[in-house]
């Protein structure tokens, strides 16, 4: 397995981010501090954040040429250990932005995936993770024998470095092919056991990384499933068999989504998103505290939609309104009304009047709402039920 690049609690990291024409500064803002709360949750501490106004980026060092030597001089000043870019950077990129920086130097995906090894426990995780890693790490060897540069002045020195580069190219991907080989033994029997949880309605929890749906998890199946205040503290999918009064379910909770998920992810966790693809309602999770959850939301329905799950039954539970907060506007301000400034039964109306999903606003932390939704989830699930299994009803 390659090895983890996760920082060490001591180490310091600077943040950079181009805000294109379509992208504003403000949300270039709120896009580093989620990348900051990556670089958290992969144990290192975000100093400094960067942005530049550009058409795109650029394609030889990320910024322009005068702002990365700004960010070089930061580096140097301040003894920063790596930096870590809001996008996925293409090799070349990065070995040019390595050199000019003189640290370490990751995207996004690099920091993803390096969580993700971090939080993987059980054999599936990991051997998903490292599969996700691998297929990342193929087009970027050459970077990784950029030593061999100072050897060049030799003559013949060239051609080992070569014959090295290729040798570990073909190491990796019989690795891939290797891992791929088991992914597919571990999918056959994910099938196997979800063939065996017949005559049972199938619930799962999706939603963005960190809203809550472990909680949740724990509330409506009174287990004891990981939850913590960090981006995806759940990875593998934990499946409960849940009662409500004579009815029970099954109730999945799966890995959270995130903006600009890496593929290789999305392809390596293709039985963990089979839960997803299988199941029968859709509880979608919002934390309706984040500033950004309505994004949040969209990023979740695009997911959903290129997984191929985006037609199924949900219900959308907005979680944590314990932690709503709004500010009330000045009477004298005719400006339009924002988010900021909406009550939570003007947010309640709007969403509820929106059509489509049904709704339900609770706190699965202080149970807030819990019974009410409960008691909805049991009629929704009922019907689902004598839909799908018209001669298994006399449970009612």
């Amino acid at each position: 397995m390659p090895k983890a690049l996760i920082p060490t609690p001591q180490e310091h990291a600077v943040l950079l981010a181009v805000s294109t024409p379509s992208v504003t500064e403000e949300k270039t803002k709120e896009y580093l501090d989620e990348l900051s709360f990556l670089v958290d949750t992969a144990g290192g501490e975000a100093v400094a954040q960067f942005t530049q106004n550009l058409q795109h980026p650029d394609t030889r060092t990320y910024f322009g040429s005068g702002k990365i030597r700004d960010v070089a001089e930061y580096i140097h000043e301040h003894n920063i250990d790596f930096v870590v870019v809001d996008d996925e950077l293409s090799p070349s990129q990065q070995r040019n932005m390595e050199s000019i920086l003189g640290c370490r130097v990751m995207d996004r995906t690099h920091l993803i995936l390096d969580i993700f090894a971090k939080r993987a426990q059980t054999a599936h995780a990991k051997v998903q993770v490292e599969l996700a890693q691998y297929k990342y790490l193929l087009p970027r060897l050459t970077g990784m024998w950029t030593h061999l540069e100072k050897q060049r002045g030799g003559i013949g020195m060239r051609g080992p470095g070569e014959k090295e580069i290729e040798t570990d190219r073909r190491i990796i991907r019989n690795r891939i092919s290797l891992l791929e080989g088991k992914l597919k033994d571990i999918d056959r029997q994910k099938a196997t056991q979800r063939g065996h949880r017949d005559k049972f309605v199938r619930v799962a929890l999706v939603g963005y990384t960190n809203v809550g749906k472990s909680t949740l998890m724990n509330v409506l199946s009174n287990a004891e499933v990981f939850a913590e205040n960090k981006l995806f503290a759940t990875l593998d999918t934990t499946v409960r068999k849940v009662v409500f009064g004579n009815l029970p379910f099954l109730l999945s909770d799966t890995v959270g989504f995130i903006r600009k998920l890496p593929h290789s992810l999305v392809e390596s966790f293709k039985s963990t998103l089979d839960e997803i693809r299988e199941t029968d309602l859709l509880l979608h999770v919002v934390d309706i505290s984040h500033p950004d959850f309505e994004e949040q939301i969209a990023v979740v329905n695009q997911t959903l939609d290129e997984i191929h799950a985006g037609d199924k039954p949900m219900i959308t539970i907005f979680n944590k309104i314990d932690q709503y907060h709004w500010v009330e506007k000045d009477p004298d301000d005719l400006t339009p009304k924002t988010k900021e400034n909406t009550t939570l039964e003007e947010l309640k109306a709007t969403w509820m009047a929106k059509g489509g999903h049904k709704t339900f606003f609770i706190s699965a932390k202080t149970k807030e709402n819990v019974n009410e939704m409960k008691e909805m989830l049991y009629e929704e699930i009922k019907k689902l039920h004598i839909q799908i299994y018209p001669y298994n009803n006399f449970l009612y």
